[in-house]
């Protein structure tokens, strides 16, 4: 079985990263900035000819999408898998906000557990899907391919590390992207069968 090499892009900025608030899965627009970022790294990202773009179904997400697509021509597919992580009651806030509202929780989450009773889902579950969706897509294509997911920050971090064999529960070996940064993945020849041979890549 061969798989397909893996791009792993974040959206671009929106106002609610600008205002440092958890979008979760709340769906923000592009902002001016992000338009503009999402249009120079689509520059950049159509040099590795994808052969299909996978993107979430969230706008800012897909309208990211949108730019790499009209500048390769390839086709765009919507999987609902690639979604940001639920912060349940906690979208739309601010750390500060968040702090204020729930100490305890905002203390466990801060330390990397995970917090109780605000809805919010799990990391471990989080990577699960994501990683879901990209071993399914890549399995589709060849390895001369290269298949571009375009997603969100807390998914793309916990699914590279359930694809490398971690637990995204309790390993925090991947630092978050960047708006419209992008993570590159390749088939490995054993275990983990993912290599993690680029992050946090930029225009």
């Amino acid at each position: 079985m061969s798989l397909a090499n893996v791009i792993l892009w974040r959206h671009g900025q929106t106002d609610y990263n600008a205002a440092g608030k958890l979008q979760g899965q709340v769906d923000i627009p592009l902002n001016a900035s992000g338009i503009s970022q999402a249009t120079q790294a689509a520059a950049v990202l159509s040099g590795v000819r994808p052969s299909v773009v996978i993107t979430s179904d969230l706008s800012r997400a897909a309208d990211t999408a949108k730019y790499l697509a009209e500048q390769t021509g390839v086709e765009t597919i919507v999987d609902t898998r690639l979604r940001e992580r639920s912060f349940g009651d906690w979208e739309g806030l601010t750390r500060q906000e968040i702090h204020q509202r729930w100490p305890d929780e905002y203390e466990v989450w801060r330390r990397g557990g995970h917090p109780q009773g605000i809805k919010a889902e799990s990391r471990g579950d989080l990577g699960a899907r994501i990683a879901e969706a990209v071993d399914e897509w890549a399995r589709e294509f060849e390895i001369s391919d290269t298949v571009v997911f375009v997603g969100h920050g807390a998914a793309i971090s916990s699914g590279i590390t359930t694809l490398l064999g971690q637990d995204p529960e309790s390993w925090r070996g991947i630092s978050g992207l960047s708006n419209c940064h992008w993570s590159v993945l390749e088939p490995g020849a054993g275990q983990p069968k993912w290599r993690l041979t680029g992050h946090n890549v930029g225009p």
